[in-house]
């Protein structure tokens, strides 16, 4: 006798809006049954109730602060232990744009245990069984500011350069493999990060801001396209291309003991 085929899950956190709700709405309209992470449990319940009208599929929510140890252990044990996951979207994240010299340390620490931390510790505990089963999707969103830093984001640039660099590291260590890594890097979007962040999106150029629905539909093209790293804004792909062949040449350039000789007295 065969068995019912598992009807497949995507996780996706910080889906109680924006980015992650849209993911949340894409995936449903793609099969998928759903397990939706974010702090606000009125939100991601009504977004369930949306959701599985639209599309008839199951939406299992989880009211989870992924800063807080007890919640991320919980989604830790979801993706470790349910044979059903086969989309991580690792969207939760937190922006503080102020100078380090008017920040509270707690700033800090907040943007890190939520960008680096809780996005390690999640891919850690969904990969064993992508793994195994060799069939699996991760999906995470950096920012654009992976490869740029403002006197303003100091912390929250090289949170995303984490992403970026962390993403990219274990592509390589899958490109073996049939698990599919992608690393997002959405440029301004209108998103409710900006609430909290110190910079209001009212004060941004309109011209600059993508829509939330906008930015996902164009990272989830280049998924389907086979893209390991996606700039949904970036109309000249070659731009890419060229930063990193010369990101690659310079690192080739480090490779040898023997200091450069500017640096060594005449």
């Amino acid at each position: 006798m065969s068995s019912t085929p598992i009807k497949p899950i995507a996780v996706v956190t910080g889906a109680s809006s924006g980015i992650g709700a849209v993911y949340a709405d894409r995936f449903a309209a793609r099969g998928y049954d759903l397990i939706l992470v974010a702090r606000r449990a009125d939100r991601l319940g009504e977004l369930a109730q949306k959701i599985s009208q639209a599309y008839q599929v199951k939406v299992e929510v989880m009211a989870a602060d992924l800063a807080n140890e007890p919640d991320l252990a919980r989604v830790e044990k979801v993706l470790a232990t349910n044979p059903a996951v086969r989309v991580l979207v690792n969207n939760a994240g937190l922006s503080r744009l102020r100078p380090i010299a008017k920040s509270p340390i707690q700033d800090s620490l907040a943007q890190i245990a939520l960008n680096i931390t809780s996005l390690t510790r999640l891919t850690h505990a969904v990969l064993p069984a992508f793994l195994a089963r060799n069939d699996g999707v991760i999906i995470n969103i950096a920012s654009v500011l992976a490869i740029h830093a403002l006197p303003v984001s100091s912390v929250y640039s090289g949170t995303k350069a984490f992403v970026l660099n962390f993403s990219r590291g274990l592509q390589n260590e899958l490109a073996e493999t049939g698990v599919k890594v992608q690393v997002v890097l959405p440029a301004s979007t209108a998103t409710e990060i900006w609430d909290d962040s110190g910079i209001p999106l009212s004060t941004l150029n309109p011209d600059t801001v993508m829509s939330a629905e906008t930015l996902v539909d164009a990272a989830l093209a280049g998924l389907d396209k086979g893209e390991s790293v996606t700039w949904p804004s970036v109309a000249d792909e070659g731009l890419w291309e060229q930063y990193d062949a010369a990101r690659s040449k310079l690192f080739a350039a480090t490779q040898t003991g023997k200091p450069a000789s500017r640096y060594i007295a005449a």
